[in-house]
């Protein structure tokens, strides 16, 4: 829970880079503030989702909180 894994992707999919970032607050802010274009988040629901949310969301154009484990595409048997 120190860190987490953000990956960049483009409007087609490719991966532009991915980076690990503290999970601090400061540290989330200037990793988003330092992306250009229309951002848009996606990210697992999770002990600090609604945290991360209301940091993110003034942030960027769109907020996305996905339950993998009610995902159609999962492959997980619970």
């Amino acid at each position: 829970m120190a860190t987490i894994v953000a990956a960049v992707h483009d409007s087609s999919g490719s991966c532009l880079m991915e980076s690990i970032i503290q999970t601090r607050a400061d540290a989330i802010r200037a990793f988003i503030n330092g992306l250009s274009g229309t951002v848009h988040v996606t990210f697992e629901e999770g002990t600090h989702a609604a945290w991360l949310y209301e940091l993110i969301k003034p942030l960027v154009a769109e907020v996305v909180v996905c339950n993998p484990r009610r995902n159609k595409h999962s492959t997980s048997t619970r």
